[in-house]
C-alpha cells in the first residue's frame, strides 16, 4: 500500500522536484549550475540531438524569459504578441515531446514600458511544490497551480505596492524561501516578503526606494543573520529576512541605464556587476551586532563588466562576458586589474555551467559553445547554432534567454521559438 499513498500524494501535491530539476532563474541554486552530471562533453558539429522543437508562436507565445523544469514538466511565461499590451500567458508542457499539458492566460495589468526590443514576459517561473508564481513585465506577480494552472492569488507591483515599472519592463523572477516570497517592486515599494501561500504581505523594506533593477534575488546568511542579497538601480543590498530591514546599502560602481546581472555569492562574499561603463566589486560581508556590515574588497574594476547573460562562479573564479574583454575568467576574491583568461569566443551572450562545462549561448545569432570551466584557458569543446530565429522579436531585441539543463536536456529559447536537445550521455 506504501507505493499507492504515494502515487495519490504525488496527484495531489503536483510535479516533485528532483535534484536534476531546474525549478526557477538560473538553476536550483540561482547560481546558473546544474545538477545533472552525466552529460556529453562533445557534440557533433551540427549539435546534439534534437529531440522536439517549438516554433508557432501559439505554443510559448513571445518573451525573454528562461523555462523552469520539475521532473518531467516544462513552464514557461510568454504573450500573444511583441507588443507592451500583449496578454500574457504561462505554459505547462511535457519535457518529454513538448505536448501542452495547460496553459493560463494571465489578467495582464496595463502599464507602460519600452517594448522596442519587444514585449512580452521577461522572467523564468519560479515551481515550489505544487504551485508556480510568475512575474508579468508590468508587475503582475501571480500563484498558480503546478498541476493545472488554476489561480490562487494575483497581485500588481505598482497598485499593490506603488512599485515603479523599470524601463524594459519587470524582468525579475520571484524567489521562495520557506513559506515566502520574496521579490522588489522598486521605488516606493521597496522590496517585499509576502505568505506564499495566500499572497498576503509579512514585511515591507520601505527604507529602500532604489528603482527596480533588472536582476533577481539571492538568500544567505551572515553570522546566522538570514538576509536576502539583491542589486537594484542604484546599489548593491542585503535586507534581514526576519523583518525586511535594510542591513547594508554598497555602491560603488557607477549603475546605469540597465542593471542585469544577479549577484554571485561565495560564502561570506559578495560579487556585483553590471554594463554601461559600470565593471565590477566585491564585498564581503561580517556579522555587525544584530546586523551586518559589508566591507569593500575591491570597487571600481573593470575586467568584469556584464550587460546581459549575467556571470557564474566555478570554485574560485567568476565566468561570463565582460563587455570590453568578451569571455574572462577572474578571481573573484583577488580581483586585480587583469583576467585569469579571455577570449573572443562565440561573441557576447549568456552562460548556464553543468558537469565541468559553461554553456556559452551567444546573443546575436544563437550559437552554444561548450567550454571547459578551468582557470587554464578558454577550451572550447563543441559548438552548433539553434536551426533558426525568431522571426517575430524587433531587430534591437537579442537571443536573452539563458540555457537551461535538466533531466538530461537542453533547453534553448529565443524569443517565441524553444528547442530541446537530448544531451545526456548514452548508457553503457
Amino acid at each position: 500500500m506504501n507505493w499507492v499513498r504515494a502515487l495519490l500524494s504525488a496527484l495531489v501535491c503536483g510535479p516533485v522536484a528532483t535534484a536534476a530539476d531546474w525549478p526557477q532563474w538560473r538553476g536550483p541554486n540561482r547560481d546558473g549550475h546544474s545538477a545533472d552530471t552525466v552529460l556529453l562533453e562533445t557534440w557533433p558539429a551540427n549539435g546534439p540531438k534534437l529531440a522536439w522543437s517549438l516554433t508557432d508562436a501559439e505554443e510559448i507565445g513571445t518573451g525573454y524569459g528562461s523555462p523552469a523544469v520539475v521532473g518531467d514538466r516544462l513552464y514557461v511565461i510568454g504573450a500573444n504578441g511583441a507588443k507592451q499590451t500583449a496578454t500574457e500567458f504561462v505554459t505547462c508542457l511535457s519535457l518529454k515531446d513538448g505536448k501542452r499539458l495547460w496553459r493560463r492566460e494571465l489578467v495582464t495589468t496595463p502599464g507602460k514600458f519600452n517594448d522596442g526590443w519587444g514585449g512580452g514576459p521577461r522572467s523564468t517561473p519560479t515551481v515550489d511544490g505544487d504551485a508556480v508564481f510568475v512575474l508579468g513585465s508590468t508587475g503582475d506577480l501571480v500563484c498558480l497551480s503546478a498541476e493545472k494552472g488554476e489561480v490562487r492569488w494575483a497581485k500588481n507591483f505598482v497598485k499593490d505596492y506603488e512599485g515603479g515599472i523599470p524601463t524594459w519592463g519587470y524582468s525579475e523572477s520571484p524567489l521562495i524561501d520557506s513559506d515566502h516570497l520574496l521579490c522588489t517592486p522598486g521605488n516606493k515599494g521597496g522590496l517585499i516578503a509576502l505568505d506564499k501561500k495566500t499572497g498576503k504581505t509579512v514585511w515591507q523594506c520601505k527604507e529602500l526606494t532604489d528603482g527596480a533593477g533588472y536582476s533577481s534575488i539571492l538568500v544567505t546568511e551572515v553570522g546566522g543573520v538570514k538576509q536576502y542579497v539583491q542589486q537594484t538601480m542604484q546599489s548593491g543590498i542585503g535586507v534581514r529576512a526576519s523583518d525586511g530591514k535594510l542591513l547594508w546599502k554598497v555602491g560603488g560602481i557607477r549603475r546605469a541605464v540597465a542593471v542585469i546581472p544577479t549577484p554571485v555569492l561565495h560564502g561570506e562574499y559578495v560579487f556585483f556587476t553590471s554594463g554601461y561603463g559600470a565593471g565590477c566589486e566585491c564585498f564581503k560581508l561580517e556579522k555587525d551586532g544584530d546586523g551586518t556590515k559589508a566591507t569593500e574588497v575591491y570597487t571600481k574594476n573593470k575586467v568584469v563588466a556584464n550587460h546581459h547573460g549575467g556571470v557564474l562562479r566555478v570554485g574560485e573564479y567568476i565566468y561570463g562576458h565582460s563587455d570590453s574583454s568578451g569571455w574572462v575568467c577572474f578571481d573573484m576574491k583577488k580581483g586585480g586589474d587583469e583576467p585569469v583568461w579571455q577570449n573572443k569566443g562565440v561573441g557576447k551572450g549568456s552562460v548556464s555551467f553543468a558537469a565541468g562545462f559553461l554553456y556559452c549561448y551567444a546573443e546575436n545569432d544563437g550559437t552554444l559553445a561548450l567550454v571547459k570551466a578551468t582557470e587554464k584557458g578558454y577550451q572550447e569543446s563543441s559548438k552548433f547554432a539553434i536551426p533558426q530565429k525568431s522571426k517575430l522579436r524587433p531587430n534591437l531585441g537579442k537571443v536573452w534567454a539563458h540555457p537551461v539543463i535538466a533531466g538530461g536536456k537542453l533547453i534553448l529559447r529565443d524569443y517565441e521559438l524553444l528547442f530541446v536537445y537530448d544531451i545526456s550521455k548514452p548508457k553503457a
